[in-house]
């Protein structure tokens, strides 16, 4: 897991504090813009380099056709690698791809990828969701828009949902109704549901006030438990503070530091010991058309395709027991006992469709209408996925030779996931137009982060998107 540093103040925070926080903040921002400075060389020469080639395998490498009737495709999510991808495979089938992005990130730097046709950017959706919407529709209209695939971030997904009565109208939205993402992104309403279908999900309860966790008796219990917002939280979703504290007061004194109320309420889930693996599922109709399953972290940064019968049976009971039609992301734990245990569900595209990243029939799963035979897996020989620049980060956490061997050969097995021979300019942009423009920022605005996330391609910020 990346190291992050929190630069959130307490409530009690004195001047001084609140001036040293920022002296840090300073100091953090100039220090990592001074390193994307000095990697900005070697990033440019190896797009440089790769150009040449590039323009040299479009011209005399000949081309599958993969589709006889093109379509132009709106993917949403500019800023995140994941929405790259789609645009990639979509663009590689011979599909006209369209990407969309909030005002906030109108510097993307994938918007420079040769499978982009054309960018455009919307005002945030939980600002002003009627200009949301309205912005789309302009969008659709003007650029006859076959298929939306929304690339959602947590908050952006329900407002997509919202969206897909008036975008129905003239193209298809290939996501779920409003009601059935505000249930399968609520943590608990989730587990409920998968409960109902007779799936295995791990004990929960809703939390609406701390005095539920202070008076619960855990001495009934023969797991430990963790808590989780039911809204999306980017820093406090890496705390896994295991529950019950030693102490009464201590289980006291932390859960009373969260924002949990009646209106920010929290899970308190049963915490299974095992292997955390996520998916990402294509699904029309309640079919799976595409299904990966790689290892898991709170901070997933690194996806190698795992076979998993158990967690793909679990995902096909779900998505036929709801018809579901739309991408859907999980979490799950398999217990030291081999029992597999869904703990999340994500109603959006997840990372892990970068592990696709050499499969031809991507744009078919999300396109065609007749179900596949077989749900799409990637490929035999597709190398993990990973992001450069967080391994290199990583460096600073080695201390043996044996460490720094492992990373070696992890570096060497796989790929990152932005850099591509044929589509080189998105790796130098992404991290020296789009990351160092946030940064500036920042800078500008003396604001704290807590960690850049290259995958998602932003600064995580406290109380940020």
């Amino acid at each position: 897991m990346t190291q992050s540093i929190s630069l959130s103040l307490p409530e009690s925070t004195t001047p001084v504090m609140a001036v040293k926080v920022k002296i840090w903040a300073l100091f953090k921002t100039i220090a990592t813009l001074l390193l994307l400075f000095l990697a900005l060389p070697l990033n440019a020469l190896v797009v440089v380099l790769s150009l040449p080639i590039a323009i040299i395998r479009n011209l005399f490498i000949q081309k599958v056709v993969v589709t006889t009737q093109p379509k132009t495709i709106l993917v949403s999510g500019a800023k995140m690698t994941k929405a790259l991808q789609l645009a990639r495979s979509f663009h590689a089938a011979g599909h006209r791809v369209i990407l969309v992005e909030s005002h906030k990130y109108w510097l993307s730097g994938h918007k420079f990828s040769k499978a982009v046709s054309r960018f455009y950017t919307v005002p945030a959706p939980q600002s002003d969701p009627e200009a949301y919407i309205q912005a789309l529709v302009e969008i659709v209209k003007k650029e006859k828009i076959d298929v939306y695939v929304p690339v959602c971030s947590p908050v952006a997904s329900y407002y997509d949902s919202l969206a897909k009565p008036a975008l129905s109208k003239y193209c298809e939205v290939f996501h779920f109704d409003a009601d059935i993402t505000k249930m399968l992104d609520d943590k608990f309403a989730f587990t409920e549901k998968a409960r109902s279908l007779g799936l295995s999900v791990p004990k929960s309860f809703k939390i609406t006030d701390p005095e539920q966790v202070i008076n619960f008796d855990f001495s009934q219990e023969t797991r430990k438990y963790i808590l989780k917002s039911i809204d999306y939280d980017s820093v406090r979703r890496l705390d896994l503070t295991k529950l019950p504290c030693d102490t009464p007061e201590a289980t006291a004194a932390f859960v009373k530091s969260l924002p949990i109320s009646p209106e920010k309420p929290w899970i308190m889930q049963e915490f299974i010991p095992g292997k955390e693996l996520c998916t990402h599922s294509t699904v029309r109709d309640g079919e799976l058309n595409l299904h990966c399953c790689s290892n898991s972290s709170a901070f997933q940064i690194n996806y190698e395709q795992i076979e998993n019968p158990q967690i793909k049976e679990w995902v096909q009971h779900f998505v036929k027991g709801l018809k579901l039609t739309g991408q859907v992301s999980f979490d799950f734990i398999q217990a030291e006992d081999g029992q597999v245990y869904a703990i999340e569900c994500n109603p959006r595209t997840h990372s892990a469709i970068t592990m696709f990243y050499n499969h031809p029939g991507v744009a078919a799963a999300y396109l065609e209408k007749t179900p596949q035979p077989e749900p799409l897996q990637p490929l035999a020989n597709s190398k993990p996925t990973y992001w450069l620049y967080h391994e290199i980060w990583r460096l600073t956490d080695i201390r043996s030779l044996k460490q720094l061997q492992t990373w070696l050969k992890n570096l060497i097995r796989g790929t990152d996931a932005i850099y591509q021979l044929d589509d080189p300019v998105p790796f130098l942009t992404l991290h020296h137009w789009q990351i160092t423009l946030l940064l500036l920022k920042n800078l500008q605005q003396l604001k704290s982060w807590v960690k850049i996330d290259f995958n998602i391609g932003k600064l995580v910020e406290l109380g940020g998107d």
